[in-house]
């Protein structure tokens, strides 16, 4: 993958604490001037589930995107809507090329299986844009092998701005 160096993943915490710090990044790099495009990741709130999939917001317009099945399908333990999760990487794809940084809520099991936000992943590199996220644990061999050289955050603030600000 062209460009790997220039992507990065957070690591180290879980999923909530990785999209509040992708939040409140955005919210730094965009009063900076920079151009954010992307979804941040907003669970469902509900209990007992095994998955917290819920909303994909878009960075831009704050557009929510459902990720997130009432109804679980038979045999699956997940409530994650594919269709969903495709639909909103698919309409962020038009502002990739106008931004500086493309912040992707995760690379996880659709993406690993080429669904999801794969889309989105794919056009950011292929712009050459730096792409910030972060990835499931059971989904890093597919990870390296979309972006061998991406580099690994811990899950601090700081660390996310100097990578921000080296790859831009």
């Amino acid at each position: 993958m062209a460009n790997s160096d220039r992507i990065a993943a957070v690591d180290g915490t879980d999923s909530a604490t990785v999209q509040r710090l992708f939040s409140e990044a955005i919210a730094r790099w965009r009063a900076a001037g920079v151009r954010v495009a992307g979804l941040i990741e907003e669970t469902h709130g509900l209990e007992g589930r095994i998955c917290t999939a819920g909303v994909l917001r878009d960075i831009a317009s704050g557009e929510p995107h459902s990720i997130f099945l009432e109804t679980l399908p038979a045999g699956k333990t997940c409530h994650v809507d594919a269709i969903g999760a495709e639909t909103a990487g698919a309409s962020i794809v038009d502002q990739i090329n106008a931004c500086d940084v493309v912040v992707l809520s995760k690379f996880g099991k659709l993406e690993s299986g080429n669904g999801g936000l794969m889309g989105a992943f794919r056009a950011a590199a292929d712009a050459g844009k730096p792409i910030l996220t972060t990835v499931g644990e059971k989904h890093r061999a597919a990870w390296r092998a979309f972006a061998p050289n991406a580099s690994v955050l811990p899950p601090d603030g700081h660390a996310i701005d100097a990578w921000c600000a080296k790859v831009r």
